[in-house]
């Protein structure tokens, strides 16, 4: 299989919450094919934007590979860094908004969580083709503050490092007065979330060229 992108996610392992995430996003992401999804009125419609990248949460956003570099060489460096880096606990996953999405969050301390995105970040950099033009532009047209701005610069996206927030995301934006509606939705048909939460593994996966994104490899956190 030949990737037009690459990126590091946090997948839940199998189980209940990533068979609720592939159903109710309508993509399996760790197995790379459509997931039958619920039914449950306007939902592909409302999960239309997050459905390519499937169920996850971003550690590394996605980049095209550097010159001179290859799939291999990257798989290896992810091996490594994967071995430096110790697992991660927090006190659990809770559904939150953010902005005017909705999206599985941590609880309690997340510094170790973010002392991970960072890793994936600085040690992968290398593997990182700059971005075009156009997304830079398309970016900053978002509004960007100038640490930000500063981010976007030097890594190739503005929400790293200080900036970055876990989150396994369920919706695409919606209207305001729809927040409530899908939150209700969205909490009536969860499984039972973790309490703690542990992350003991990232995953390094690929975009297709069919634009969906698909689990190439699991590496257990073994610092």
């Amino acid at each position: 299989m030949s990737y037009t992108r690459f990126a590091i996610y946090y997948l839940p392992p199998e189980g209940p919450l990533g068979a609720f995430g592939a159903a109710w996003l309508g993509w399996d992401v760790a197995r790379g094919r459509p997931a039958d999804q619920l039914d449950v009125p306007d939902i592909g419609d409302v999960t239309m934007t997050p459905r390519k990248y499937g169920f996850h949460a971003t550690l590394k956003p996605p980049f095209k590979l550097a010159a001179g570099q290859d799939e291999g060489a990257l798989a290896a460096a992810v091996a490594a860094m994967a071995a430096d880096c110790p697992p991660v606990r927090c006190d659990g996953l809770q559904l939150s908004n953010i902005g005017r999405f909705l999206a599985l969050t941590p609880s309690g301390d997340c510094a170790a969580l973010t002392r991970l995105a960072e890793a994936c970040v600085r040690e992968l950099d290398a593997f990182r083709a700059p971005p075009a033009p156009q997304e830079l532009q398309r970016r900053r047209d978002a509004g960007l503050n100038a640490r930000q701005e500063e981010l976007l610069t030097r890594w190739g996206y503005p929400y790293v490092m200080e900036e970055f927030r876990f989150h396994m995301t369920l919706t695409g934006s919606l209207e305001q007065g729809d927040l409530t509606r899908w939150r209700d939705t969205l909490a009536a048909r969860l499984p039972a979330l973790p309490e703690p939460f542990y992350l003991d593994a990232v995953a390094l996966v690929g975009e297709r060229s069919d634009g969906m994104f698909e689990l190439i490899q699991r590496y257990v956190l073994s610092g």
